[in-house]
């Protein structure tokens, strides 16, 4: 079986961003930064033109998904024990006996239970699937891996493989 891919792997597919881990013990490290970094491989049959996908197709795609999150404090809003509520242009934050206040438009929620690089590598894949298929109709990704670096040689790692039905 024969398989073709892009990688891409752009100095400007970077945000910044503050967050925290919550470990299975319940400990929580400090509110602290990131300048996280993104890499992508996407799989698909080549189109009659020889292309898996235009590059400069896929990179506007992944520099709007970074952009969207950077310099922003990142959350998980599917974690047990952590609360975000709104109010009045403000954010509380609780964990345990933790509590913070930011402005709203400072803060993500998103749909992980973790800000791991593992969720955030599953989080924003996910997401390229979901915009590739709306944007190119004619492209059908086979196979996606995107990482995402927190620092220099430490990267969580999502693959998705589409399956035979799909």
């Amino acid at each position: 079986m024969e398989r073709w891919s892009i990688e891409l792997e752009k100095e400007y597919f970077k945000f910044s961003a503050a967050h925290f881990l919550i470990f299975p013990d319940g400990s929580a490290e400090r509110l602290h930064g990131h300048n996280y970094r993104v890499f992508a491989e996407v799989d698909a049959e080549l189109s009659r033109f020889g292309l898996v996908i235009d590059f400069t197709m896929v990179k506007p795609i992944i520099r709007e998904m970074v952009d969207e999150l950077d310099e922003h404090w990142i959350l998980p809003g599917e974690h047990d024990e952590l609360s975000v509520a709104e109010q009045g242009g403000a954010v509380e934050v609780r964990y345990r006996d933790r509590r913070y206040v930011a402005p709203a438009e400072d803060v993500i929620v998103l749909p992980i239970n973790n800000t791991s690089a593992e969720n955030l590598a599953t989080f924003l894949g996910r997401d390229l699937v979901r915009r590739l298929g709306e944007r190119f109709e004619d492209v059908r990704v086979d196979r996606l891996r995107l990482a995402v670096e927190e620092t220099s040689g430490q990267r969580g790692v999502y693959s998705f493989t589409r399956d035979e039905e799909g």
